[in-house]
């Protein structure tokens, strides 16, 4: 079998892969925008608290546990679901990896917008007025090129994967030191602009009544589920390959840790530029406006609004192409991982590896045009199957609830040696704590959907932002996939155990 012949070369090369899995366009597009619009009048602090907690009560339990569920069943996600969880369970495993797919579908494409926009830092430079820089981005999106370079996109990932996890960990081993240095060199920069101690300050600064409004927990969650790719599979998916020998514990806190770092570098990259260069044109609510009003698709901030700050700095031109060369290798990195996990559980179909490439690439050009083409479709899918990493995490934890929580951790956890113990405040997490945030996550989104988000039309499924296009789209792929359930386990067992 694939995972039985290949395994990671050393324990460094298996965090520097997961490390580039974890940090993504999230990390750098996301992340500073999410913190943004979850501000306060003082600041975001209070966002940052409740992102750090579901660091320790949501990410890192959840890649603990995909850490040992990958080492212990060494197949993909359904195949692992199957064959720890059991027959029954075979539908989670194949709802987690279609989550993650869908969200491959319009990942390329934004990895597609990064390259593009690196390519415009070095040939053409960036804009220096908001109607060039607005301009760009229409003409962009109103030509072929978001299709063609997420074809692009598309080509370099599966290039990538098509020799297994040797070719993938010498990539990342290339891929996310880069990444790390250019971050390291743009925060440098950016702390000696003038003004950027007060974005900086303001990113820092708790306003604290708003830790009482539940659309920062919301958020919180699901941005950590984004940031660390927890409840994914790809965790579970890159363990299948580690070697026997290594810990669990110590490295889900490297990563974590590790991942949520850069996450705040960019984001003191991003706040401390935008108030250096806009602070001396406008008013900390009208620079916080710029941020929040981040338009279509959340494209405004880092495709529309950076290009523009950076031309108005020395060495601006060459911090544009550093940023964008950052982002690139970030979206790359992530997708690699994207492509894997899905590839890794086709092939558990008894599908050859070449062949499985190309399926799922060919799949992923079709599937990914409508995104590609149509921000209002790109905005739906992000909204729904973003929310759907939810669910995604409760399976994992349902998978290890089935093996029996205290036994999993002292046979396939704790018993490593050299490696830290997760203590029984873990399963304390996994059995309740996982299961219990899920539920009332999901509640308070119902609840917030129908009355704060989309009170008119949240019965409709056509509406992008609705509570009905979320149980729609869920609904169809739950229903197919219990329906298929029997078929997938009995072809997973046949070819696996």
């Amino acid at each position: 079998m694939d995972s039985d012949r290949q395994r990671f070369t050393s324990r460094w090369g298996m965090l520097l892969t997961v490390l580039g899995m974890a940090v993504g366009t999230g990390n750098i597009w996301r992340f500073p925008r999410i913190a943004a619009n979850n501000s306060g009048d003082d600041g975001a602090g209070a966002f940052l608290i409740a992102w750090v907690v579901f660091l320790f009560l949501w990410s890192v339990p959840l890649i603990i546990a995909e850490y040992a569920l990958g080492r212990k069943g060494r197949l993909g996600v359904i195949g692992t679901f199957t064959k720890l969880a059991g027959s029954r369970f075979s539908w989670m495993g194949a709802f987690c990896i279609f989550v993650g797919a869908a969200i491959l579908f319009y990942y390329t494409v934004v990895a597609g917008w990064c390259f593009f926009y690196l390519g415009r830092m070095v040939f053409v430079g960036p804009d220096l007025t908001m109607d060039a820089a607005q301009g760009a981005w229409d003409g962009f999106q109103s030509s072929y090129f978001p299709v063609l370079f997420h074809a692009v996109a598309i080509g370099l990932g599966a290039w990538a994967v098509w020799k297994g996890v040797g070719r993938i960990e010498r990539v990342n081993r290339i891929l996310v030191p880069a990444l790390l240095v250019i971050v390291v060199i743009s925060l440098v920069r950016t702390l000696f602009l003038e003004g950027a101690m007060e974005g900086l300050a303001f990113l820092f600064t708790p306003d604290w009544p708003t830790l009482f409004n539940p659309k920062i927990w919301l958020e919180a969650l699901t941005q950590n589920a984004w940031d660390t790719g927890a409840g994914w599979g790809l965790v579970l998916t890159y363990a299948a390959y580690m070697q026997s020998k290594h810990g669990v514990v110590q490295n889900a806190l490297i990563t974590g840790a590790g991942n949520n770092m850069v996450s705040i570098m960019a984001a003191m990259i991003v706040f401390g530029t935008v108030f250096a260069i806009l602070g001396q044109e406008m008013s900390r609510s009208e620079v916080l406006d710029v941020m929040r009003t981040s338009g279509p698709a959340a494209t405004g901030l880092t495709f529309i609004w950076m290009p523009q700050l950076f031309a108005k700095m020395s060495a601006g031109p060459f911090l544009a192409i550093l940023f964008f060369l950052g982002l690139s290798c970030a979206a790359l990195s992530s997708l690699i991982s994207m492509i894997e996990m899905v590839v890794r559980s086709v092939i558990d179909f008894g599908v050859r590896r070449s062949h499985a490439i190309m399926g799922v690439s060919i799949a992923v050009l079709v599937f990914g045009i409508p995104s590609a083409m149509n921000l209002g479709f790109f905005q739906n899918q992000d909204f729904v199957w973003g929310l759907a990493l939810i669910i995604s995490g409760a399976f994992m934890a349902i998978v290890v609830i089935r093996l029996g929580v205290r036994s999993f951790r002292e046979h396939e956890i704790d018993a490593r040696k050299g490696d830290w113990s997760c203590g029984r405040s873990w399963d304390l997490v996994i059995k309740y704590g996982i299961p219990l945030l899920s539920c009332v996550l999901l509640g308070w989104w119902l609840w917030l959907s129908v009355t704060v988000y989309s009170p008119e039309t949240w019965y409709h499924p056509t509406d992008p932002f609705s509570l009905m296009t979320c149980i729609l789209q869920w609904g169809i792929v739950i229903a197919a996939l219990l329906m298929l359930n029997r078929m997938i386990s009995e072809r997973i067992q046949s070819v696996n155990l």
